[in-house]
């Protein structure tokens, strides 16, 4: 199920399930995104602090099924943190799928954008968050929100750099993804069902400042040992850091031969400057032969 772009003078609806929002920090988002024609919408909760670190989950709960539920809303737009897992078990899945449309968050969302997507169909959107859109979208970043937001005219990836390929092949599937801690801990559970008789491509982000190598190894681990796997044909790895790890490029690498499946790194999407958004939910063929990935 395809959602209808939010249009180019639509209404933007921000809420914040995985942490308390800053209202100077909103203020900042809010007017960057008003200069650029949007109407914008906060939910009820999104500066609650009900436990002292995060607001309740039928308080989060409540906040994404409003803006999702709120027809004058074309996309619901939120970011990253801790604790958004706790808001599976109050969402109303079969509500969701009556009002369709984009919804685009990264980091810590990765569950939520992953268990919509399984339990209802609708493509969502991993990349971009309102912590983005502070001082204004990049250039590059503005392709994938005028390429996946506002329309559906992006039909391959553009890379940000040049690809480090690390397992040659091609693979072709339904993508889906997000952080690497996120998408571990949620192979297997109830609210991220999987269709085994589909085909999938699997990307996965992560950045020093939150473990070493040690860490993004073990993450990586805890997927290759998941029955998912015997589905996954494909992998790309978003931005770990500016500085080069062959280690980690090897470690890829020995994830692809085990599985015979093409793995790729990139610096395009994840904890860096660069934020392409992926469709979780659209067919694509990665080919780490020529460095791509394209959608059907």
């Amino acid at each position: 199920m395809i959602s209808e772009p939010l249009k180019k003078n639509g209404t933007i609806g921000i809420c914040s399930p995985c942490h308390i929002a800053g209202r100077q920090e909103m203020m900042l988002i809010g007017f960057q995104l008003r200069q650029m024609g949007f109407t914008v919408k906060e939910s009820d909760n999104i500066y609650s602090n009900t436990y002292g670190y995060a607001a309740t989950p039928e308080e989060k709960a409540h906040d994404l099924m409003q803006l999702i539920c709120d027809d004058e809303v074309g996309l619901v737009l939120f970011g990253g943190g801790e604790g958004c897992v706790e808001v599976l078990p109050y969402l109303d899945f079969e509500e969701i799928k009556k009002h369709p449309k984009r919804i685009c968050a990264f980091s810590d969302s990765t569950t939520l954008l992953n268990s919509i997507w399984a339990n209802t169909g609708m493509e969502v959107y991993y990349g971009l968050a309102p912590s983005d859109f502070m001082m204004g979208l990049s250039d590059y970043n503005r392709l994938f929100f005028e390429g996946h937001i506002l329309s559906r005219d992006m039909n391959e990836h553009i890379p940000y750099s040049k690809w480090i390929l690390c397992n040659e092949g091609v693979g072709e599937g339904i993508l889906f993804g997000g952080y690497s801690n996120n998408v571990a801990l949620m192979l297997g559970s109830r609210y991220f069902p999987i269709d085994k008789s589909q085909d999938y491509i699997l990307f996965v982000e992560d950045h020093e400042r939150f473990g070493g190598l040690d860490y993004v190894s073990a993450m990586i681990g805890h997927i290759e040992q998941n029955p998912i796997m015997d589905n996954i044909k494909g992998v790309l790895f978003g931005h770990y850091s500016v500085t080069r790890h062959p280690e980690l490029y090897e470690r890829l690498k020995r994830f692809g031969e085990a599985f015979n499946i093409p793995v790729a790194y990139c610096d395009d999407f994840g904890h860096g400057d660069a934020s392409a958004i992926l469709p979780i939910g659209r067919k694509a063929v990665l080919d780490t032969v020529k460095g791509s990935l394209t959608y059907k």
